[in-house]
């Protein structure tokens, strides 16, 4: 699925990343915890959060994540909007909660980074 058809699914605003519509996405993983999105998303998908911080950028970019989209009709700061920029990571913005938006995805065949958690992890 293209960024497009998120865009187009989620009725969402383009805060950045106009000309990366195109870009193909298969997954995404949603958190408001950054660490969570650290331990859990891959590489290549979208980042579903309700944060509106820089961190959810820089966070971003050491995943490669493709692209940030911003539930619960939230707004990015604009620092991070700067950031997005500079690092080249598109941001869109949905007023969609994290539920429903997590749905509507998934419906259309985006799938999560990861099914389950194994049991061999240690949170310690």
């Amino acid at each position: 699925m293209t960024l497009r058809e998120v865009q187009e699914i989620l009725e969402a605003e383009v805060f950045f990343g106009h000309d990366q519509l195109g870009m193909e996405v298969k997954t995404a993983f949603g958190a408001d915890l950054m660490s969570d999105v650290l331990a859990f998303a891959k590489a290549g998908s979208l980042l579903l959060t309700g944060l509106t911080n820089p961190q959810i950028v820089r966070t971003s970019d050491v995943l490669d994540i493709a692209a940030i989209i911003i539930v619960r009709g939230k707004s990015p700061l604009p620092e991070t909007i700067r950031l997005a920029e500079e690092l080249n990571i598109p941001i869109l913005g949905t007023k969609y909660i994290l539920f429903e938006t997590v749905g509507r995805l998934y419906m259309k065949g985006i799938v999560g980074c990861i099914e389950k958690v194994s049991d061999k992890r240690d949170f310690s």
